[in-house]
């Protein structure tokens, strides 16, 4: 059996299991979808960050930014604006946080955009910074520099 961990619960499956954003794409699991469009859901998180907070996923299987196509991706931004403006009208939040994880930091294998609605007199949730283990700016551009 494999444990799949998706917003911090734990989803129990077997190692064949299918991704489980397809399945919620495909109806077999509920989900509190308010959003669609020919390529893409938008529904709520089920452990959210803050209120309001929702996935924007492509009905298309792609696991990552180095899978996605760039029609897909214009179709996801261009779904971003339009539910950022559904949860700015009904929520009456005061700003709004896009995310896209990759790699270690991506719990669910198939892309998916979080909108994380921000309110100014209700934290939810808090970010700490530590700056003993963030390089200089300078030296990170040299890198960069150097390999472009």
């Amino acid at each position: 059996m494999t444990n799949i961990k998706i917003s911090g619960k734990i989803i129990v499956g077997d190692d064949n299991m299918e991704c489980i954003f397809c399945k919620m794409v495909n109806g077999e699991i509920p989900i509190y979808k308010f959003y669609e469009n020919d390529d893409v859901i938008a529904f709520l998180d089920i452990n959210p960050d803050s209120d309001g907070h929702t996935l924007i996923i492509p009905k298309k299987h792609f696991t990552d930014l180095d899978d996605i196509d760039l029609n897909t991706l214009k179709s996801i931004n261009k779904a971003s604006k339009e539910v950022k403006k559904i949860l700015e009208k009904n929520l009456n939040c005061d700003g709004m946080s896009l995310l896209q994880n990759n790699g270690l930091v991506q719990e669910v294998k198939h892309y998916h955009m979080h909108l994380k609605p921000y309110y100014k007199d209700k934290t939810s949730i808090e970010i700490i910074k530590h700056p003993e283990n963030i390089k200089d700016p300078k030296e990170i551009y040299d890198i960069l520099k150097e390999t472009n």
